[in-house]
């Protein structure tokens, strides 16, 4: 029970960095539409309110990576839950999954394109040893 609770905190820790992402991407707009007031033709579609907002794309970007490849990482903590395969491996593995998203998120809003790059590379990584260690420890737990 106590590794099911804990879990639930990297998870946690994962949708506060989502919602961060989010202000961030809010306070970016906002400031580029106080500097740069839009016109109409600004947001007249898709392409034009792309355009407008290019000089602040990148948080825009990272939010939007952050409903790819953490997915997966959403649709296993219930998995471990339900199975209560929910163990120190994996809550150690959670954070180190969440603390390279951290990590990622922080280097592609500022633009630092190696370390996003390799903190990509870990975060997927950490997320495929999730899924491995819980397929053994599934496989193991069926005998």
């Amino acid at each position: 029970m106590m590794m099911a609770r804990a879990i639930l905190w990297p998870s946690f820790a994962l949708v506060a960095l989502i919602f961060l992402v989010g202000i961030t991407l809010l306070q970016a707009r906002i400031g580029h539409m106080r500097r740069q007031r839009p016109r109409a033709a600004d947001l007249a579609d898709t392409d034009a309110t792309r355009a407008y907002f290019r000089p602040v794309e990148r948080p825009a970007a990272n939010l939007a990576n952050l409903f790819e490849m953490p997915v997966l990482y959403f649709a296993l903590v219930p998995l471990l839950l339900v199975t209560g395969l929910a163990t120190l491996a994996q809550v150690t593995l959670a954070w180190a999954y969440v603390a390279a998203r951290a990590g990622h998120s922080i280097a592609h809003i500022a633009g630092r394109v190696r370390p996003r790059f390799v903190l990509f590379l870990v975060s997927n990584a950490v997320l495929a040893a999730m899924w491995i260690g819980f397929a053994i420890d599934i496989g193991f737990s069926a005998r």
